[in-house]
Order: structure tokens, then C-alpha cells, then sequence
């Protein structure tokens, strides 16, 4: 059974500097019928204005994950970690005990966006900490790229929860399939573009759910797709 979660439904936060547009219920956005899905309890797509960013505030007891679709984001956190994450890029920081951290725009002329997603972890009091790896784009082009697992298998970053999360770019007519295990279910968020999901047509920040299947298959539609997977228990 697939559930869609069309992008024109998602709540929004517009402010001067920031453009959200939230999948599931986040700051002042409530909606107590999508309070999150399985293991999922945040997928934010983010646009920050330049020269602009979340300042410093604090995380407990969650996996947060980036996925930069453009531009770039400068992190800075309390366990005294500093990078840049750019478009290719993924970064898990787990808040676990406490963490402190601010996201910017690392420029002062473009826009910078990206996916900010919260995971619940497997169990509270975790220590902190962070990981940030590159993906090739050729190694997601008609290719389902694991990114995120819960033993960083196969060069993802870990993710501290029975959760897995894939990332593919279909040029148009092209197609993967997915194949889910028993008692596993999925999410799927178009993260640009346009794209089929058994048939069903997904424009761009569309989400769906996906449960009682055995597989769900993905076709480039339009000028093609970005798009996440993200397998659950």
C-alpha cells in the first residue's frame, strides 16, 4: 500500500532568511495525522538565504542527518567539529547526551539547500558524535547508493537505528527496484525533478509511504529525479 504525502500539503516556515518546507509536524507546524513515519520524525527541505543560518542551539537523544542538494552549509558544533557540506555530501551528527551546533550558508552570494532529516535512535544517552562522507554522483545515476546503515556498511555513514537510506538520480525511463524485507517498510522523498513510484507519478518534495510490500520500483519521469529511500523497520 502506498500513502502519498504531496509537497503542496507540507507545512512551511518563511521567514527573511529561511524558506522550510516541512514533511512532518516541526516548530510551529503541527498536524497531529503526520507526526512522523516509523523511525522518521523530521524531514525538512531547507532553503537559507546568504550569509544566513541557524545559530547555535542545542540536540539530545537524536540522529540528524544532511543531504545537500546546493550550495554549501557550514557546521560547527560543540564537540568541536568544522566543515563545509556541499552538494554530494551526507552528515550524521548524533545529539545523543547533548550537543550544541549552528548551520550557515558558507556563502555570502548563493542560497544553500538541503534535507534536514531526524531519526530517533535506537536507545537515549548515546555519546555524541559526527560523520560526513562524499558520494560520487555516478554512483547514484540509475543506482539505488546506500548512504546511511545501521554498521556503515559498504562506505555509508552510520546511523544509530535499524534504518536504511539510499540515494539514486533516474534520468528519465530509467528505473531501480527496491526490494523490501519481511516486517520492513519504506519512505520515499523526491528530493528534485519528477519521478514514478509503481506507477504512480511524484513531483518534486512529494513524499510517500509504503507498507505491506514486498518491493516498490522508481522510474525517471520528466526531466529526471533525485530522489531518498529510506528503508524501516
Amino acid at each position: 500500500m502506498i500513502t502519498l504525502r504531496p509537497a503542496a500539503e507540507r507545512g512551511r516556515t518563511l521567514n527573511g532568511w529561511l524558506d522550510s518546507r516541512h514533511t512532518f509536524s516541526f516548530g510551529e507546524y503541527f498536524d497531529q495525522t503526520h507526526m512522523g513515519f516509523r523511525a522518521l520524525r523530521v524531514i525538512n527541505d531547507d532553503r537559507v538565504a546568504p550569509g544566513a543560518g541557524f545559530p547555535t542551539h542545542g540536540h539530545a537523544d537524536m540522529e540528524i542527518v544532511s543531504y545537500v542538494l546546493g550550495g554549501g552549509l557550514a557546521h560547527r558544533d560543540s564537540m568541536g567539529t568544522g566543515s563545509v557540506i556541499r552538494s554530494g555530501d551526507v552528515q550524521r551528527m548524533s545529539a545523543g547526551t547533548g550537543v550544541r551546533h549552528s548551520e550557515q550558508n558558507a556563502s555570502r552570494d548563493e542560497p544553500v539547500r538541503f534535507l534536514q532529516i531526524w531519526i530517533t535512535p535506537e536507545r537515549r544517552g548515546l555519546p555524541p558524535s559526527y560523520e560526513q562522507k562524499h558520494y560520487d554522483p555516478a554512483d547514484k545515476q540509475g543506482n539505488l547508493r546506500l548512504v546511511g546503515s545501521p554498521d556503515g556498511r559498504d562506505g555509508s555513514i552510520t546511523i544509530h537505528q535499524d534504518l536504511c537510506l539510499y540515494a539514486t538520480v533516474l534520468p528519465a525511463g530509467v528505473q531501480v527496484q527496491h526490494r523490501l524485507g519481511q516486517e520492513r517498510c519504506a519512505w520515499v522523498q523526491v528530493a528534485t525533478g519528477a519521478v514514478e513510484l509503481d506507477g504512480r507519478a511524484l513531483a518534486e518534495g512529494d513524499g510517500a509511504a509504503i507498507v505491506s510490500q514486498s518491493a516498490l520500483t522508481l522510474t525517471g519521469a520528466g526531466d529526471g529525479a533525485e530522489v531518498l529511500v529510506f528503508d524501516l523497520a
